[in-house]
């Protein structure tokens, strides 16, 4: 495996930002995958009342992010006892994270956490930013590199936690022009990358 030199890390920057939003936009799959999902979330199912609706966007979710959620309907089953749970998307309340994600399936307690976050993000991607293996690994990086705020691995498995990380990582670096989806598909891509080249 080949050791990759942190130090030489493009400094988060606009111009990092915009060259890897430009990428992820050269990426039909993942463009013609999101467009699919905000029409999901945004026109045909909106609301989290009718579990024919919940099932959908979770099954959807889960193939298209690979989030290996094994018993599909159980999630979507969970997901359909929350309470106010359209209301608090909407409010961008980070407690629903812990709620969605906390699923019991055959009497075994299971956690969803990255799916919870998408699930959220994608009805709300202003307020609930997406945590993902390779955002976390490249946040870690720049926080030993540049101290721009104190947390450990783990600590980002607490979604108030990984909020107050991304958005400290944006004002950091003074990226505060653009969206929390825009820095998590830098963020995202940054990190693949990253890990792809330490894997070589």
């Amino acid at each position: 495996m080949e050791k990759v030199d942190y130090e030489n890390i493009p400094t988060p920057s606009p111009e990092q930002v915009d060259h890897y939003i430009h990428e992820w936009e050269s990426l039909e799959n993942y463009v013609y995958q999101e467009k699919a999902l905000d029409k999901i979330f945004f026109e045909l199912c909106p609301e989290n009342k009718d579990i024919n609706d919940i099932l959908i966007k979770t099954a959807t979710l889960n193939d298209f992010y690979s989030t290996n959620i094994f018993s599909v309907y159980s999630v979507a089953k969970h997901i359909g006892t929350i309470n106010n749970i359209d209301v608090r998307i909407k409010e961008g309340d980070e407690n629903l994270v812990e709620e969605i994600q906390n699923v019991t399936i055959k009497d075994k307690s299971k956690r969803f956490y990255s799916f919870a976050t998408k699930y959220c993000s994608h009805h709300n991607p202003l307020a609930f930013p997406i945590y993902d293996r390779y955002v976390a690994y490249i946040l870690y990086i720049f926080s030993k590199r540049d101290n721009f705020f104190k947390f450990t691995k783990n600590s980002l498995k607490n979604y108030g936690v990984f909020k107050n990380t991304i958005t400290a990582f944006i004002n950091f670096y003074s990226l505060n022009q653009y969206s929390v989806k825009d820095i998590d598909k830098y963020l995202w891509l940054l990190g693949k990358d990253i890990i792809g080249m330490s894997n070589n």
